[in-house]
């Protein structure tokens, strides 16, 4: 992993590599997308099963892509007993988390004779994306169903792509735990197509959620128009802010942590020691060797990684403001007083005893966080993400009186006089 210094050239030219991971040449790859999405829209279930063998490298009959419930079931005998009850935790602490945030309607009185209001209402049915392939993920089915659940919506259709040995019973249980109601074993940018577009077997949804690679980010984007999406995610990504009070071993652990994810994952470290860089990197070599996912981890490392040497926390703070990661860490004293001077960042973790491992289990705040700098605009995933707010307006006789003249004013500027005329009649008939 490479050791940059404030002030040298490939420090200033990694930041700008970092500050434009989003804007990927994305072109031959959205021709390949959008042919995939057409064929949906086209063959329906037929292109399901083709592109599922074509990618998957499964072969699934039409009448097996809907998950049954009796699967669902002999999954809770399938894994550890132990790991069920973590799954049951993990599920009651994010349903927590998120009915506490989950926000009502709220009654406005402006003026007698007129009520405004603003009134929620829940998404009727939601599609989640799960990934499969390199690994198997029960805490992001947990993350991105509960919250649709705790908002209200009727119906969250998963989608998963299948092995040849069926789809993991830990995401089974997950998600029945988090209250799926229908289950297909699909993924890629096929998954995506026929959840925005609707086929035979899988209903069209209003809204895709959760993370994929990069066809399924690009999949989303777009058939977004279509259906909303949650966020177009790029790869993990973390920066930690470490002073020389944290042991080396935690912070070579947590570049790890995101690391292992995949090679195109963005493993950083921010501080102001070199000396600290120095034994932080020693303990990366001492860790990885352990590591099932060694081989992906150190691509990650290398190729995408940095520490990155900086006059104090001041700057480290700056450069985070500056790269907006997914996930940041203050692994420092007194952790408290520096995050009011942060602005940009998916989700913070404070102190030397809050690895991020734990946000993406069993804190109870959302995973599925904003990525490749766009944390300066959006934020972590939760229940307002699942309803929509609708105005409520009445006005009595007098009340719209009062404004007769003003809306007069605002259409004969605009040129729309059928708006004043909509006024104006009620007033000549009372």
């Amino acid at each position: 992993m490479r050791i940059l210094r404030a002030g040298e050239k490939r420090f200033d030219q990694y930041l700008r590599e970092v500050g434009g991971r989003g804007n990927r040449d994305e072109v031959s790859l959205e021709k390949k997308v959008r042919s995939i999405i057409k064929d949906v829209q086209k063959r329906g279930d037929k292109a399901l099963i083709h592109y599922t063998k074509v990618f998957d490298g499964v072969r699934v009959p039409i009448h097996q892509l809907k998950v049954k419930r009796e699967e669902v079931k002999q999954s809770y005998r399938k894994i550890p007993r132990d790991f069920l009850k973590t799954l049951e935790k993990a599920a009651y602490r994010i349903r927590r988390f998120h009915e506490l945030s989950k926000k009502g309607s709220t009654i406005m009185s402006l003026e007698k004779g007129a009520r405004l209001e603003q009134i929620v209402r829940p998404l009727e049915r939601v599609g989640i994306y799960v990934p499969g392939g390199k690994a198997s993920y029960p805490s992001t089915v947990l993350m991105a169903a509960i919250p649709a659940k705790v908002a209200g919506v009727k119906e969250v259709i998963m989608v998963t792509p299948p092995l040849e040995n069926g789809i993991s019973p830990a995401v089974l249980v997950a998600s029945d735990l988090a209250g799926v109601d229908q289950i297909y074993r699909v993924g890629g940018v096929q998954a995506i197509a026929a959840l925005a577009y609707g086929t035979s077997s899988i209903p069209k949804v209003d809204k895709i959620v959760g993370p994929g690679n990069q066809y399924v980010a690009t999949a989303k984007r777009l058939v977004y128009g279509t259906v909303d999406v949650d966020m177009v995610a790029g790869p993990s990504e973390i920066v930690v802010i470490s002073d020389e009070k944290t042991p080396p071993s935690f912070v070579a652990a947590d570049l790890i942590s995101q690391a292992e994810h995949d090679e195109m994952a963005l493993p950083i470290l921010i501080t102001t020691s070199e000396a600290f860089a120095i034994e932080v990197r020693r303990e990366l070599e001492r860790q990885l060797p352990r590591l099932k996912r060694e081989k992906i981890a150190r691509v990650s490392l290398n190729r995408r990684g940095a520490i990155l040497i900086v006059k104090d926390l001041k700057q480290a703070l700056e450069l985070s403001n500056r790269i907006a990661p997914e996930h940041l860490e203050l692994c420092v004293e007194h952790p408290f007083s520096f995050v009011k001077g942060l602005k940009h960042a998916g989700a913070i973790f404070l102190g030397h005893y809050t690895p991020e491992a734990i946000g993406d289990y069993l804190a109870g705040p959302n995973h599925i966080l904003p990525t490749a700098g766009t944390a300066r605009f959006s934020s972590a995933l939760g229940v307002e993400d699942f309803v929509k707010k609708i105005n409520l307006m009445r006005f009595n006789e007098s009340a719209l009186r009062r404004f007769e003249k003003d809306v007069k004013r605002f259409t004969e500027w605009e040129g729309l006089e059928g708006h004043y005329q909509s006024v104006q009649i009620r007033m000549k008939r009372s």
